[in-house]
């Protein structure tokens, strides 16, 4: 390893990338000649806007955002691929870069031939690069196709390809994109157990991906990015948080004709429903393992006496996940009359699965019947969190893992945080 120990090994700051997006492409010699004075117009896109940050020596740093959020571009910069538009970057030591599918190999050649280039362009001598390549070779599982030209081979192929040559560069930053997606699960686990050694050895590490699960389980940090700028940078828990939140924030709203058909005698009416989250905010997203509140206001059109609420919470396939009524309150409810309102309250600590969530409330007469209003999917929110199990709820629970003969024992703590 190169350097001060003590000093970062990833720096950027303030950088800047755009590029100029044409308005009109003229891709052919024949609108050239028809349009000689036809000026192309252009429209500036910001890439990167004042990005900054610092990556410790031997740190796995993640970086998420969605798609176009500037990531990929972000890694290229710091590779080198671009340059930017404004502010400086600074990386000490060897880099090994994982970017793009396919950047660096060609097509025509087999796969001998472009580890061997491959190595070199990334910094081993000839002579390395033919004493690792059993090693990439057998890494990457392809012994028997090693004679085939890399046009041959699938997008798969070609991943664990690249990816069995990066690793065997002694590099001392390594900038990973997400195309490990490629790959298949077999494959990605060699690559995650590659992950766990490289940190193990302290190695500095650059990370994108989509995948929460990895950031929680890899990385020391991570960096949200979203349209070009840095909105949070802190601990992988914090930032799954965030970036699941974001990704929620265009969909927090109604879904289109989410509520069913209505029904009931009138006696009482269901007039509005909502979320709220533990500070008593209104909210349409509510994060997982925290607490808060469904809401109902109820106004009463005739006299009523010792009225009901209930409601169900189901999910986006209409399975029910959680069903409570007033009816379980022991004390006497009271009468109401024309006019007057309540309000029914159900207070949880949120454990249902990340996704949408609907709540169908409904009023009737004590004992249950009739039914005064019934609005199936009045209100629903967005349930987000990083942590998907699978399951219809996430509750906190103890997992341990033990041999027969008590030697090797392993417990670990896992659901909601």
């Amino acid at each position: 390893m190169s350097g001060d120990p003590d000093r970062p090994a990833v720096v950027a700051d303030t950088v800047s990338k755009a590029f100029r997006l044409p308005h009109e492409q003229v891709s052919t010699l024949k609108e050239r000649a028809l349009h000689p004075l036809r000026r192309s117009t252009y429209e500036r896109f910001d890439a990167l806007k004042d990005v900054s940050f610092a990556v410790a020596r031997g740190e796995f740093f993640g970086i998420v955002g969605r798609n176009g959020s500037g990531k990929s571009t972000l890694l290229k910069c710091l590779a080198g691929i671009y340059r930017a538009d404004s502010g400086s970057i600074y990386v000490d030591g060897r880099v090994s870069t994982f970017i793009e599918l396919g950047v660096g190999f060609n097509s025509d050649l087999a796969a001998r031939d472009n580890v061997l280039i491959n190595g070199v362009m990334l910094g081993l001598s000839p002579r390395e690069a033919l004493a690792r390549y059993d090693s990439v070779i057998d890494f990457a599982e392809l012994r028997e196709f090693e004679d085939l030209k890399l046009k041959n081979y699938s997008s798969g192929m070609q991943v664990r390809l690249a990816f069995s040559v990066m690793i065997q560069v002694d590099a001392d930053v390594l900038l990973i994109d997400e195309v490990l997606a490629v790959g298949d699960a077999a494959f990605q686990q060699k690559c995650f157990d590659v992950f766990n050694r490289l940190r193990d050895e302290g190695r500095t590490i650059l990370f994108v991906t989509h995948d929460m699960a990895s950031v929680r389980r890899f990385c020391h940090r991570a960096m949200l990015i979203e349209r070009g700028q840095v909105t949070t940078i802190g601990t992988p828990p914090e930032v799954a948080a965030s970036y699941v939140d974001m990704n929620f924030q265009s969909t927090v709203e109604e879904g289109p004709g989410a509520e069913g058909p209505r029904s009931g005698e009138g006696s009482a009416e269901l007039v509005e429903a909502w979320w709220e989250d533990e500070t008593g905010e209104q909210r349409s997203n509510l994060a997982q393992g925290s607490q808060c509140t469904f809401n109902a206001r109820v106004r009463f059109n005739r006299q009523v006496e010792d009225p009901a609420v209930a409601v169900v919470f189901e999910n986006e396939q209409g399975q029910p996940l959680l069903a409570t009524s007033s009816e379980w309150v022991e004390e006497e409810v009271g009468r109401f009359g024309p006019g007057e309102e309540v309000v029914f309250s159900v207070t949880l600590d949120m454990a249902f699965a990340p996704g949408r969530i609907y709540a169908s409330p409904w009023v009737v007469h004590h004992g249950g019947t009739p039914v005064m209003d019934r609005r199936p999917r009045m209100a629903s929110a967005v349930v987000t969190g990083a942590h998907v199990t699978g399951g219809l709820v996430d509750l906190p629970h103890d997992v341990r893992l033990a041999s027969t003969d008590k030697v090797l024992q392993a417990s670990s703590q896992v659901g909601q945080r």
